[in-house]
């Protein structure tokens, strides 16, 4: 099938992610060597929505020469948002209260102006719901699945999730140590919001004595019942690893920020929670270590780097196949197409029959179940 291709956009949303860049570059050069143009949305679709904030007018030509050298590097040249979703973006009222209204019929508009025939849209759950819906609205669409959080259905792994493990376990690593010479208990509280996959993955391969995670409502009795057991058994220090979006089976989770108008409520503050309550159940010295945005920086690792360049030139290959309304997912062997439909307005939780959680508990690790 011919694709009748001749110049593309890509746009990168939400949350940034380590291999952001290698997509980018990937996509560009797959566009490249068929003779098509590529061109790069900065901040989502604000570079489309507000071209005024911009001295190259918030769309920019992606050569050869502009993404050499991007590959290795953090974060996402394009720059990225997750506010403004332009399915219900934030508009302030006379009266001074705010209301969403879509604005997606003039990223269409912006299109078809300049006479851009597809859109690669690379991001988690928000921005590939945003691109069903202009697939829906008759715009040729490619997704690209993005999130450190892995929480992304219909394909194995996303990218920038194998980063933020390494760079999760390599933090535990260190705290082993320090935690040791001091007899203390170490909170370490992970991204992810409400799907446990962070925290399990480095909480197993760090050797964390505890995990708590979304899928698994935590007696923090429990916990600190652990604790009791390793000190009566002379291990006088424990890690605890726990998800952001963790919640007490009695009990609500930790937010930050309450969701408003164009954007998600922001998670956080379980760790300091469970901190103070095991400091009095054990009597113990308990610190807490946020890693927060850490895990969102950083070169990614190779895993990710090439499961990126894989995802963007496979992308470029499915509109040269005519295809749209799809997302490219990871699967084996091969990168696999599946439609947005099935991926929009889905999270992929950790399943609590998984060969990981088994492993987790036959190795002794407590899920505070």
């Amino acid at each position: 099938m011919t694709s009748h291709i001749r110049r593309i956009a890509v746009c990168t949303g939400g949350g940034d992610a380590p291999g952001l860049n290698a997509v980018i570059r990937a996509a560009a050069i797959a566009a490249a060597n068929r003779g098509w143009e590529c061109y790069g949305i900065h901040d989502g679709f604000n570079g489309i929505l507000f071209p005024e904030r911009y001295p190259d007018g918030g769309v920019v030509r992606l050569t050869r020469d502009s993404v050499r050298g991007i590959a290795h590097l953090g974060g996402t040249i394009l720059g990225t948002t997750n506010k403004g979703n332009p399915l219900h973006f934030p508009l302030k009222m006379p009266d001074g209260t705010m209301r969403d209204t879509d604005r997606t019929n003039e990223i269409l508009e912006f299109f078809a102006r300049k006479e851009i025939d597809a859109l690669i849209s690379i991001g988690g759950d928000g921005s590939l719901t945003i691109a069903h819906a202009l697939h829906q609205k008759g715009l040729r669409v490619v997704g690209v699945p993005k999130t450190i959080d892995n929480d992304l259905d219909k394909t194995f792994t996303t990218f920038g999730f194998d980063s933020a493990v390494a760079f999760a376990t390599e933090c535990l690593d260190r705290l082993h140590s320090t935690a040791e010479s001091h007899q203390r208990v170490m909170v370490v509280e992970v991204m992810g919001r409400y799907a446990g996959w962070i925290a399990l993955h480095a909480g197993i391969s760090g050797g964390a004595h505890a995990v708590l995670i979304p899928e698994i409502p935590f007696d923090v009795d429990k916990v600190a019942a652990k604790i009791g057991a390793r000190d009566g058994e002379g291990r006088m220090y424990s890690l605890v690893v726990v998800a952001e979006g963790a919640e007490p089976i009695h009990g609500h989770r930790e937010i930050l920020a309450p969701a408003e108008i164009g954007h998600a409520e922001r998670l956080g503050g379980v760790g300091d929670r469970i901190a103070r309550v095991l400091a009095d159940r054990s009597g113990k010295d308990v610190r807490v270590v946020v890693l927060g945005h850490l895990l969102r920086g950083g070169s990614p690792t190779s895993f990710d780097r090439l499961a990126a360049m894989r995802f963007g030139t496979a992308a470029v290959r499915a509109l040269d196949e005519g295809q749209s309304g799809i997302m490219v997912a990871l699967g084996f062997p091969n990168v696999n197409y599946v439609a947005l439909e099935e991926v929009a307005g889905r999270m992929k939780g950790v399943p609590l029959d998984s060969d990981t959680v088994q492993t987790g508990r036959d190795l002794g690790i407590c899920f505070g179940d």
